[in-house]
């Protein structure tokens, strides 16, 4: 037990049923009001702070984590809101008010899942944080004399050089610093969504919320936080100027010009993954047919070779016979040359199949060769449509 983290919960009923579930874990300290925690924290310092919302009501459960959210004491604490309301717009006010994460009464399994994420991710941002400031600052200075437009011309040159995602999201922060603004990213690709953090892992509650708002139009505002979606990529950007009109607007158009960039390159990227996936399907194919090829011919030219050694046979007996038939001169030479067109004839259709066979087996080795490299030779491709064509 002398390991158990220290957490809050801030409720008007008892803590029976989280105490059995987390108990194990965490040593739970009540609190019946946000008044009351300022003093429980400096004792405590606890890793967390849960909001029974249910116990609370909808309006003053939100009004509590907005003053938790204010308090210096409380500002950096993790926030987990626990409600019975699963609704969207409830869940953006809870956001909006500073909850890190919301789940249901009805869930309370995955409680204990997600109170590690949140732990994990405190940790993480703390060490992250004090490493990243110091680049941030750097950064913010080298940006400082550039204007927005040259931002945005240079994130555009250099986002053809991003080659996945990670490098992609990372590339995309950098750009948005200038702005001053804290965001939290979103990329959908063909092969999977990637949620993304400047200075640290991406959380549950914004993933979820940058999802389910990725279809209803360019820009959703609540509050202070607002989502810009274009394509594939959507951005949640936390600290918006609302007091500030044309600094607002300013990032909105501006933002979202890089926005575009970073969707075109996504689906660039897809591309490129699908274009792989698809040499790597034709070059299996070119491999599995050769074998195909190769077990054929054997049989064909197996069965080729008896067919000529019958028709030879025959012809030996024929010619065997003729003497005996009582023929004149004339019609034993007919039939000798009968004969002997009918092996001429044979021979030649074997030699077309083994010509036919040796430039479907020439064929393979050119495609497979082709997309077994490092790259495609465009010449090389034509050559080969055409032969297809004839």
């Amino acid at each position: 037990m002398a390991n158990r983290y220290n957490a809050l919960v801030i409720t008007h009923v008892a803590v029976t049923a989280l105490e059995e579930l987390l108990g194990d874990r965490y040593q739970l300290s009540v609190a019946d009001s946000v008044a009351s925690v300022a003093s429980m924290v400096t004792a405590l310092t606890p890793k967390f702070i849960l909001l029974d919302v249910a116990s609370l009501g909808a309006e003053a459960g939100i009004q509590a984590c907005r003053e938790l959210r204010e308090q210096p004491e409380t500002a950096e604490i993790p926030l987990i809101a626990v409600a019975d309301d699963q609704t969207l717009p409830h869940r953006m006010s809870a956001y909006e008010a500073g909850c890190d994460d919301y789940l249901a009464y009805s869930d309370l399994d995955e409680l204990k899942a997600r109170l590690e994420r949140v732990l994990f991710n405190k940790i993480a941002n703390d060490q992250l944080k004090l490493q990243l400031r110091q680049a941030n600052e750097m950064a913010f200075i080298a940006m400082s004399d550039t204007s927005d437009l040259g931002v945005n011309v240079q994130f555009l040159l250099d986002v053809n050089q991003c080659d996945n995602l990670d490098v992609l999201g990372m590339r995309l922060f950098q750009a948005l610093q200038s702005y001053g603004i804290s965001c939290s990213l979103q990329m959908r690709s063909r092969y999977g969504a990637k949620n993304m953090e400047a200075n640290g892992m991406a959380k549950d509650l914004e993933s979820a919320l940058l999802m389910e708002c990725r279809n209803k139009g360019r820009y959703v505002d609540f509050g202070r936080r607002s989502i810009m979606n274009y394509g594939c990529v959507s951005l949640l950007v936390k600290n918006m100027p609302l007091d500030d009109p044309k600094k607002y607007g300013a990032i909105k158009d501006n933002v979202f010009s890089l926005l575009q960039g970073a969707d075109a390159r996504v689906q660039a990227l897809d591309n490129l993954k699908s274009l792989e996936l698809e040499r790597m399907l034709v070059s299996r194919m070119a491999a599995q047919m050769r074998a195909v090829v190769a077990s054929t011919d054997e049989s064909y030219q197996a069965v080729m070779r008896n067919i000529a050694m019958i028709v030879e046979g025959m012809a030996e007996g024929v010619e065997h016979s003729v003497q005996f038939l009582g023929l004149d001169e004339y019609q034993e030479r007919a039939i000798q040359d009968i004969m002997e067109r009918g092996i001429s004839e044979t021979t030649r259709v074997f030699n077309d199949g083994v010509r036919v066979d040796e430039g479907l087996s020439q064929f393979l080795q050119r495609v497979d060769k082709l997309f077994t490299g490092n790259g495609v030779d465009a010449n090389e491709l034509a050559s080969l449509t055409q032969m297809l064509s004839r």
